[in-house]
Order: structure tokens, then C-alpha cells, then sequence
């Protein structure tokens, strides 16, 4: 089970109910079958950007713009691109099991002007550009982050 699927699940046990403290939100994950330590739980909330109030954990109020950004897309990269395949002005992007999606989202936020789009799967993701050239560029830069 993967990190990002992992902090999906802690938003949504914040959002559904009031937890008190870590060691709540790590009984909850330990029954939905992720086995998470208190660090890798305490980074997980750092990450997500979660605050804690008297009635619990919650998502910080305010800019709703804030909460749909995504995280860096070179996080993402880092963290889920497997390999980066180049084919003419295509780009065929392996990432781990279920990544592809808001990796695929990450770089399109990116707005690079070499890429006309990108199609995800689940672990993969077709990024498009004008021509060889250009799709050679946005390979570099991917790969550049994986570094």
C-alpha cells in the first residue's frame, strides 16, 4: 500500500470523525491494514498539513484554493516515477501502483509549454508534446528530478 494512499486514508478518517491524538489515528489505520509507525505517522501529518484543535485533527480552514493543491510535482516524481521511456514525441512515464494519476496532475500543473498533455493510468502515464525535440526536453526535466 503506498504512501499517497496512506494519506488519502487520513484525510478521510479526519474528515469522517473527531481523532484526539496520533495514537487514535494510528489504531484507525491499523484496522483499515496499514501498519504505521508514530514517525511515519507524525511525517504524514506534517505533509498533509494537518492541525490539531480541541476537537481533534482537521484540515487547516481558510483559502479552499489552498486545500486542492496538489504537492510538488517534483515530490511526486521523486517518490512514484519508476522509469521515463521516450518514443518520437511521445513520453511513456512507470510509476508505482496507483501513482500515475496525480503525478500525471502534478506535471500538468506544471504548465511547461513543451507538453501538450498527458494521459494517466494507474501506473502509467502517456505525456504528449508538439514533436521529438520538445519531448525529449520534458524527458530531461522529469528524469532531473528523480535525481
Amino acid at each position: 500500500m503506498s504512501k499517497l494512499t496512506r494519506q488519502n486514508l487520513i484525510l478521510e478518517v479526519v474528515e469522517r470523525e473527531p481523532i484526539a491524538n496520533q495514537e487514535e489515528l494510528r489504531r484507525r489505520l491499523v484496522k483499515q491494514g496499514f501498519n504505521v509507525t508514530q514517525a511515519t505517522l507524525s511525517r504524514d501529518i506534517h505533509e498533509l498539513g494537518l492541525i490539531k484543535t480541541a476537537d481533534g485533527y482537521t484540515r487547516p480552514q481558510g483559502d479552499p484554493q489552498a486545500e486542492q493543491m496538489l504537492p510538488s510535482a517534483m515530490r511526486l516524481v521523486r517518490e512514484f516515477v519508476l522509469e521515463v521511456r521516450e518514443a518520437q514525441n511521445l513520453l511513456v512515464i512507470k510509476t508505482a501502483t496507483g501513482s500515475a494519476q496525480p503525478v500525471a496532475a502534478a506535471l500538468d500543473a506544471e504548465q511547461w509549454p513543451e507538453m501538450v498533455g498527458t494521459v494517466a493510468g494507474d501506473d502509467t502515464i502517456l505525456v504528449i508534446s508538439q514533436n521529438k525535440r520538445t519531448a525529449h526536453k520534458v524527458a530531461l526535466r522529469v528524469k532531473g528530478m528523480l535525481v
